[in-house]
């Protein structure tokens, strides 16, 4: 289960501001907003999580969720 800091440490770990995330998820700039600001489980439609984890995942992030949820860059092979 994602949370909502872990969307917005994994932009950071990319070097994506919010409107890139928006535009390469296709999720409205307002809705990542609000996903980022949410300190526990996301709460928003299944479809725009799923993007999100989805273009994050895409572009070498990974999420771990292993007692304390956070997020690394996948390693290059």
């Amino acid at each position: 289960m994602l949370i909502g800091l872990q969307i917005k440490a994994a932009r950071a770990l990319l070097g994506w501001d919010q409107a890139k995330l928006a535009d390469q998820s296709e999720i409205s700039l307002p809705t990542i907003r609000r996903i980022e600001s949410q300190s526990g489980p996301i709460k928003a439609h299944t479809r725009s999580i799923y993007a999100l984890e989805s273009v994050l995942i895409r572009a070498g992030v990974e999420f771990l969720n292993d007692g304390s949820p956070g997020v690394r860059l996948r390693m290059r092979e």
